[in-house]
This record gives C-alpha cells, structure tokens and sequence, in this order.
C-alpha cells in the first residue's frame, strides 16, 4: 500500500472527483458509511457518542459519522469547535442535514465554558482538523483537546489525531490522543514513528474507494507492506527439487559466551527454507551448536572464543555475519576481509554492525545491496544522531542510497530502506517480540531468503514481514510477556503458510 503525502492525498481527492465523477458532500459520505460500518462492527449500539467536529472537512466527516450512527440508533451528542469563522462548503452542508434531519442539534463550542461532562463509558470522536493541518493548534481547540484526552472515555479519531501533522514532526505536544485512528484510505507517514505512539493509537484504514487509476500511477517514497504484496514473489517449491535447489548459506556468528545467537539464527535459517546452512562458531560453540541445531553444518574457528577466520566462500549463496560475534580485533579482520572477497549477497547484524559503526570507511567495501539490520541505536553509532524519526528516516534513505545498501531499521513498524531511496514499512508483529534474540531470528531468515535466490529488497521485506507474522503466531499462544526468540522461530511454518493460502 502507498503512503502518500498530504499534497498527493488532495490530488487523490480531487481526481476522484472529476474522474469518477462524484461530487465532493458525496465523496464525504462515502468516507462517513466506512467510518460508520467500523463502529457498527466495533463499538456496541447502546453507547453514547460524542461527536466533535471541527469547520473544515474533517468536521464535515464527523458531522456524517454523527447523522448516520443515529440512523443506527446510537445515542448521539454532535458539537461544532469554532475554531474559525467560516465553515467549508462541505461540513456546511452536513451541518445543515444534521440539523435538518435529526432531532438532536449541533451544540456549539466557543469557549471552555461550552465544554459538556463526559462519562468514562462514553465514546469520544475527533474530528476537529484533519491531515491537511499546518500549524500547532492553539485557542479553544487546543484547550478541547487537553480537556478531552483528561478523560479516561474511549477515544476515536477521523483520518488523523487533531494536532498531529502527517508529513511534519510536531511543534508544540498538543494533540488528541487516541486509543483508536480510523484513517482515510491510506496511513500516514507519522503513524509510523514512536513519537506518534501516544496519539494514534491503533490505526484502522477506511477505504473510501479514491480512483484506483491515480493511486496505481502515483509515485511515492513509502509504502505500508501488506500480505498482497508478498505472494507474487514468493517462489514455488518444486516436486523434483533437492535441497541443492534452494541454496548455500553461510553463516558467521556466535562466541563462547553468545552461542545462543548463533543457535537462533542457525534455526531460523533452516526453518524459512534453505537448502543446506554451514554456521562458523568458535570452538567453545562447537557442541552447543551440533546439540541444538543437528540440520546445520558446523564450520569449526581456529580460535576457542572468537571467529577469526573462514577459509573458502565459494561453496556459499550468500552470507550472514554478526549475531554474538563479539567485537574483538580478530573478528573485526574478519569481517573486513568478508565484505572485501564476497561476491554473492550478504546481510550483516549486531556485533558486525558495531564493528562498521567503529570503522565507517568499511561502508565502501560493500557490496552492492549488502543488507544491514540495525537496532535505533545500532543505526545510530554507525550514522549518526538525529533530533526525531523524521531525520532518522531522512538519514537512513540517504545512507541507502549513498552507499547502494538495503537497511533494515528495527523497530514497531521496521522501516526498509532501498538503494533507489524507496522505504517500506513493516505491518506485522508485535510488543512481544522485544526480547532478546528476535533480531538474530530476523538475521537467519533474511540469510535463508538471501541463499534461495530472492533478490536483496526482496530478500528484506519479506524477511520482515514473515518474522512479524511469526510473531504474532507465536503471541496467540504465549501472550507478549510470554514470548521468547525460539516461539518465533516455532512458527516460521505458520508464517509461510499464512502467505500462501
């Protein structure tokens, strides 16, 4: 799914219009029914709904929201923040058929002393100032926001969270935060950083059927990944294959005291479907590893504690190096003289990251494409700080494309960056999945995708994506306290199998 920018959004909108054709108020109902089919499905008919509605657009769609959850015999209070003097055509009109086809009225807001009591069992909708908002909020609608979030009431909101900006980072902390954001037809770029955590909530998107012809032809920077997405690339598996067919991986992990990195990874591996893994472990990691992971072909180190050296790279379709490798000098030699003589796909993690970040001129010796999977501070000790997720993204696309890599920042919605500058953002997963050993599962199946042919972005989207699925396989019978790196890798199967039913 594309993530467009405000700008595009209108353009969406307004092509739709001339195109389809359809008339702007009608547009706006259409946007109204899935909003209200989401709280028909979602929220019980005995609740009482607060409707706030602001005087541009967004207003206008909560006023429709308002009149057609009446219709399905919601208890219903409207209120119209004047914010401004004037109302847009649009949410005119809708004022004017709430007011004319319902007996409730429109209860204006003014000033503070307009504020109405509210339940902790009422339902509170936002719909005061939509994506287009440019400036922080301020006046009444500022002092409404703060008194509605003082309330412990469910809170909703209309295509984006009053005072949160979509394109932009926040200037002044004041905006309406939600449990739930029910998005017009596309998320926002915002959505996607832990800034906007407090006020987004859970995203829902509402498809308000905006002309595919423009949302096919427009080019965006970020996309939202969806399973859709995935099951074109996925490759067959044929009858008269063999474990040849799918691939060589090699991977470069472990120390004698981190063997658990290399046993995760070496599992996740085998289970996302390669055709033979030979791990590189010191030798302290060497009995660890046959004892837990028996599939993998072990490649012992010349050194007790640490990898120091790997003799041939010929027999290899691609190549994983880092996770609880240690940063010692022999194994920052190590992985200087990989990324100098590998020629097939390489994906690097943890103490391989460190090891650059400490040496950032090594950034020229990879390959093109190379994957690196960083954590926010990984990311950080080898490209620098940066004041918000909005640098941050700034800075990763930028990093992608000057050195021609594929990074793979991990975080709630994993950002992928590509040489070209494109970046998508990951859908699956969930809290769970924050304990130790995660990212070295996530380092093995990127590997085993990487050594079964799927090209580098392809490689580290579907990586990504399947790691979350399992994660959320896993959390259906752990729980997120419960859940451990090994859950995941338990339901790689289940991933899978999600993508190709």
């Amino acid at each position: 799914m594309k993530v467009l920018p405000v700008l595009e959004i209108r353009k969406a909108d307004a092509y739709t219009i001339e195109n389809e054709p359809i008339a702007s108020i009608d547009l706006m109902e259409r946007a109204a029914t899935g909003l209200r089919d989401w709280f028909v499905n979602n929220i019980p008919a005995e609740s009482r709904v607060l409707v706030f509605c602001g005087m541009g657009n967004n207003g206008g769609d909560g006023l429709a929201l308002a009149r057609l959850l009446l219709e399905k015999q919601y208890d219903v209070s409207a209120f119209l923040v004047h914010h401004s003097e004037n109302m847009s055509p649009d949410c005119e009109k809708n004022h004017l058929r709430l007011l004319n086809e319902t007996e409730i009225g429109v209860h204006d807001i003014f000033d503070e002393s307009d504020f109405p009591e509210i339940d902790d069992a009422d339902i509170v909708v936002d719909a005061i100032f939509g994506s287009g908002l440019s400036r922080p909020v301020g006046g009444v609608a500022a002092e409404l926001i703060r008194y509605l979030n003082s309330h412990a009431s469910r809170r909703v909101s209309v295509d984006i969270p009053s005072g949160l900006f979509a394109d932009i980072p926040m200037q002044n902390n004041i905006a309406f935060m939600s449990d739930t954001t029910l998005t017009l037809q596309f998320p926002k770029l915002s959505f996607f950083f832990p800034e906007s955590e407090p006020f987004v909530g859970d995203f829902h998107i509402i498809d308000i059927g905006l002309h595919p012809d423009f949302i096919r032809d427009v080019e965006v920077e970020n996309h939202f990944v969806e399973r859709s997405m995935l099951v074109p690339m996925l490759k067959p598996r044929r009858r008269f294959s063999h474990k040849g067919t799918y691939g060589h991986a090699l991977l470069v992990a472990g120390s004698s005291n981190m063997t658990g990195a290399a046993v995760l990874a070496s599992e996740a591996c085998l289970r996302t479907g390669v055709g033979l893994l030979t791990t590189h472990v010191p030798q302290k990691a060497v009995l660890p590893l046959q004892v837990s992971v028996p599939e993998a072909i072990v490649d012992a180190d010349e050194d007790s504690h640490y990898n120091t050296f790997v003799d041939k790279l010929t027999p290899y379709s691609a190549i994983g190096v880092g996770p609880g490798m240690g940063q010692d000098e022999a194994s920052a030699r190590l992985l200087k003289n990989l990324i100098q003589n590998s020629e097939v796909p390489m994906v690097l993690d943890a103490d391989a990251l460190n090891i650059l970040g400490a040496n950032p001129t090594w950034l020229a010796f990879l390959q093109p494409k190379t994957i690196l999977t960083p954590h926010p501070k990984e990311f950080e000790r080898m490209f620098g700080k940066t004041a918000n997720s909005f640098e941050r993204l700034a800075l990763q696309r930028s990093m992608s494309v000057r050195n021609g890599i594929v990074i793979v920042l991990k975080g709630a919605y994993t950002s992928v960056t590509m040489p070209n500058g494109t970046c998508f953002f990951n859908s699956s997963g969930n809290p769970g999945m924050a304990t130790a050993g995660s990212g070295d599962v996530l380092t093995g199946m990127i590997l085993s995708l990487l050594a079964q042919g799927y090209a580098p972005e392809e490689a580290a989207v579907m990586g990504v994506y399947l790691h979350g699925i399992a994660g959320d396989s896993a959390a259906l019978k752990s729980g997120y306290e419960g859940l451990i790196a090994s859950d995941i890798v338990g339901n790689i199967g289940e991933a899978f199998a999600f993508l190709r039913r």
